[in-house]
């Protein structure tokens, strides 16, 4: 009982959601065929997970991540406005061309690390990671695994799905873009000294306001001081000096891991898991070579390995014992407009409650055959709403799982009370535009 007790709130989660899966199971609650089905659906899953979060890490502790925040800083010029529409493109493009989940897991340290290079809160440029990684994957089939699903029932082609989606996809990611310079980008809320009370809301645990360590040890090259990095103006920041990693044998070594893995997913269409473990192995090798003291097994995401298959098994019990029946209901059958809100407003709604891969795959089942704009409703509800909740999305949970690293704490009030406004508006404005241009 004391162990449980000293774990972090989310380990116990996973911990108590594997248990009762597996007790659902045991009991007879979940059949045996639909447990065996969901593993054999998430085993790829859970594979690209635990590979790509090494991945990460070792890339971070090569100060590649450095290397790209200052570079990033760098193009910025000194203005915050121009620092954050490249940060917004950034995170959209990496989104839209390659997976959500990849984005949450290579982009966040670049992230983190861009605020401690120009002097911000790092809260500002985690959330534009976390909230475009959910609201800019509604384009392209590669996005998001849900599109995959959704382009196959609807029998459209990549260029298919972009053609019909552009619209509700553009109005996500402008309504993101407000609700993030109204909630943590503008003057007084980025953290940045501009405002005598300006929260510092990217504050880590011992760090006095912006984190020591982003992909560095405190005080190494990835630490900066905000005194140092701002100029005379608080919309201005002093861009950084060119990032020179300490070991470049390790840096090249994890940069082209990294390239590799990108190139593999996007032009030789290699699935997620092969080119995610075959990467982590060159990292792993470099790093055995080189620095083999941080070679460890918490380098695993042990917490994710044991929440994702207990949320499908739970969610599975869930659809076979009735949430089939009941998503059929909310949905209904209407293909117009009203059926339209209804759809995103259910698939939006779940996911936050429970997860939205599952929820995504029930809410399929639920709509009618011949309803494909209704589908690609619930898609938007899926992918674009499930900003709310830390487990709301697995690309949120890898999001929380890489701030939890880095010491980066996001009060989860304010992080359920802003991505609730935006799971409305953003929702909202999307189905208008996939209404209008249907």
């Amino acid at each position: 009982m004391r162990v449980l007790l000293r774990l972090h709130v989310l380990d116990r989660v996973a911990i108590g959601l594997l248990a009762a899966g597996l007790l659902c199971l045991a009991t007879g609650l979940l059949p045996t065929g639909s447990a065996a089905d969901a593993m054999t659906r998430i085993a790829p899953l859970l594979a690209f997970l635990g590979t790509v979060i090494v991945l990460a890490e070792l890339t971070s502790r090569a100060e590649v991540f450095d290397v790209v925040a200052a570079r990033v800083a760098r193009a910025g010029r000194g203005s915050y406005a121009a620092l954050f529409l490249l940060c917004v493109a950034f995170a959209s493009v990496t989104t839209i061309a390659l997976n959500l989940d990849t984005t949450a897991v290579l982009l966040t340290p670049v992230m983190l690390a861009l605020a401690a290079r120009v002097g911000i809160a790092a809260v500002p440029l985690a959330m534009t990671t976390v909230w475009l990684a959910n609201t800019a994957s509604l384009l392209l089939p590669v996005s998001n695994l849900t599109n995959l699903l959704a382009a196959d029932r609807v029998a459209l082609s990549p260029l298919g799905l972009a053609g019909r989606m552009w619209a509700p996809q553009l109005a996500a990611v402008v309504v993101t873009m407000a609700c993030l310079w109204a909630f943590y980008w503008r003057r007084g809320r980025r953290g940045d000294g501009s405002s005598g009370t300006g929260e510092d809301l990217g504050r880590a645990e011992a760090a006095g306001g912006v984190p020591s360590r982003v992909g560095a040890p405190s005080g190494g090259p990835g630490a900066a001081r905000a005194d140092d990095l701002r100029a005379g103006g608080a919309d201005r920041y002093l861009p950084p000096e060119v990032h020179r990693p300490a070991d470049p044998v390790l840096f090249r070594a994890c940069g082209l891991a990294c390239a590799g893995f990108l190139l593999a997913i996007l032009v030789a269409d290699v699935e997620l898991w092969i080119a995610s473990a075959t990467a982590a192995a060159v990292a792993v090798t470099a790093f055995a070579v080189r620095r083999r003291s941080v070679l460890r097994l918490s380098l695993v995401p042990w917490r994710l390995l044991v929440m994702v298959p207990g949320m499908f098994l739970v969610v599975e019990t869930v659809n076979a014992n009735g949430l089939h029946d009941l998503l059929a209901s909310a949905v209904g059958h209407d293909g117009g407009l009203w059926g339209l809100f209804r759809a995103a407003a259910v698939g939006g709604g779940l996911s936050n409650v429970l997860n939205n891969l599952p929820v995504y795959l029930a809410g399929e089942a639920a709509v009618p055959l011949g309803n494909h704009d209704q589908l690609l409703a619930l898609l938007i509800g899926t992918n674009v709403g499930p900003v709310v909740t830390p487990w709301a999305s697995l690309a949120t949970l890898l999001w929380y799982e890489r701030c939890h690293a880095y010491g980066v704490r996001v009060p989860v009030a304010r992080l359920m009370g802003t991505g609730a406004v935006l799971a409305v508006a953003a929702v909202t404005a999307s189905v208008a535009a996939l209404a209008l241009t249907g």
